[in-house]
């Protein structure tokens, strides 16, 4: 008897298994309130923390490297050089930050989607899960291997190059440097034991702020993504609605549970802003200084430091390209169902039903957002507004630079 393939139904534990996965590999358990193991959530949490307490004495590092390098003109290309790190250090930051300050909201947020998630193959292909994931999928693989290919660079070349020049190109000497520019306050180079320690402090801590950048996105494009579903599976089901005028009763009844439904997602739709709104208001300034900093050095650097740098202006412009498409999709998945509401032969219904129609048309017209303070809500326009104060602070950094 041959073996066939068996279509399993999708459970949101699938869709959450690469921001889960990726998150508990610096110490962050999302899960961690359904733990039946403490000790094991206890280890997992010592860990997080003593990981962003390292990480952080880097960045005062960076900061301490930043203030010095500016100080001299002969050195200000350094300084300009290790900006775009530190503001992906600090966006980090304040993205894990959002993480715990949030912790009880993100637990009602996945939990609520969770139990909304359609069980069934069938309920499965009505929601149209399968071309939702499909698209999630391909966009986290993409932002995941460009986070990660940056400070895997960024780690990883200064050791390969100089293993490569000592053991191969007959260098007398091994060039003891590294990926970050960071200020010690010891001599972190002169004496082998103490380089390859700090080496890989740093590998640590540069592996920690790349999946507490990567992973705050990894779960808003989840959110995003069943949150549009459940959207568009309204929109599917009004417009669909015979709206048979001898069936009143049955009429009101499925509008009052469509009318629920479309509250509940509303519902998580703020919870989703009140997490988010200010961590990305400080992604999109740091995003457009970084971008500013990142093409000032692929502009005036040689070949190899362009290749670096190449690869983390191609992350910054993604991973605001990324948030700006899922927050575009939101507004349009949610106004999509007023325009499936006003499209249904409503005239011949009763009075009753229309005028809950009628609610449910205004309610849509506001749509469904993220809104950063004083910026716009989060859109594809945002992106060209994001990209347009880079290249300002880039014509100003060049103009600055070349007048001194």
């Amino acid at each position: 008897m041959s073996g066939s393939l068996v279509e399993t139904p999708r459970t949101f534990g699938d869709m959450m298994r690469m921001p889960v996965r990726f998150y508990k590999t610096i110490g962050e358990d999302i899960y961690a309130h359904r733990s039946s193991n403490p000790l094991r959530s206890l280890l997992l949490k010592i860990y997080l923390y003593a990981g962003f307490i390292n990480f952080n004495l880097l960045v005062c590092g960076e900061l301490v490297f930043f203030y010095k390098s500016i100080q001299d003109f002969e050195t200000v290309r350094l300084a300009i050089a290790v900006a775009p790190c530190i503001g992906f250090s600090l966006v980090a930051d304040c993205k894990q930050l959002t993480m715990a300050l949030y912790k009880n909201t993100l637990i009602r947020l996945l939990d609520d989607l969770e139990e909304m998630h359609p069980k069934t193959l069938v309920a499965q292909r009505a929601y149209k899960l399968a071309d939702f994931e499909h698209t999630m999928k391909r966009v986290i693989s993409i932002f995941t291997f460009l986070c990660l290919a940056y400070t895997t660079t960024f780690t990883l070349y200064p050791a390969i190059k100089a293993t490569v020049k000592y053991n191969f190109l007959g260098y007398e000497t091994f060039d003891r440097n590294f990926g970050f520019l960071i200020w010690f306050p010891y001599d972190a180079t002169t004496k082998n034991w103490v380089y390859w320690i700090t080496y890989w402090d740093i590998a640590h801590g540069a592996y920690l702020a790349g999946i507490a950048f990567l992973c705050a996105d990894l779960l808003l494009v989840v959110v995003i993504t069943q949150l549009c579903m459940h959207f568009s599976y309204i929109a599917t089901r009004l417009e669909a609605h015979p709206c048979n005028p001898d069936e009143d009763a049955e009429n009101v009844r499925f509008l009052a549970t469509m009318i629920k439904y479309h509250n509940k997602c509303l519902t998580l739709c703020e919870l989703v802003d009140s997490m988010y709104s200010f961590s990305l208001l400080l992604n999109f300034l740091m995003a457009s200084m970084q971008i500013c900093f990142i093409a000032f050095q692929v502009t005036e650097s040689t070949i190899e430091v362009i290749l670096i740098y190449c690869i983390f202006l191609m992350t910054s412009m993604v991973q605001v390209f990324l948030v700006c498409y899922y927050g575009d999709a939101l507004i349009a998945a949610s106004l999509r169902v007023g325009d499936a509401a006003y499209n249904q032969n409503w005239f011949q219904c009763s009075k009753r039903y229309c005028i809950m129609l009628k609610m449910m048309i205004l309610r849509s017209q506001k749509p469904a957002m993220i809104r950063p303070p004083t910026f716009p809500p989060i859109s594809l326009v945002t992106y060209m507004k994001v990209i347009s104060m880079s290249y300002q602070f880039f014509a100003l950094l060049k103009t600055t630079y070349y007048r001194n």
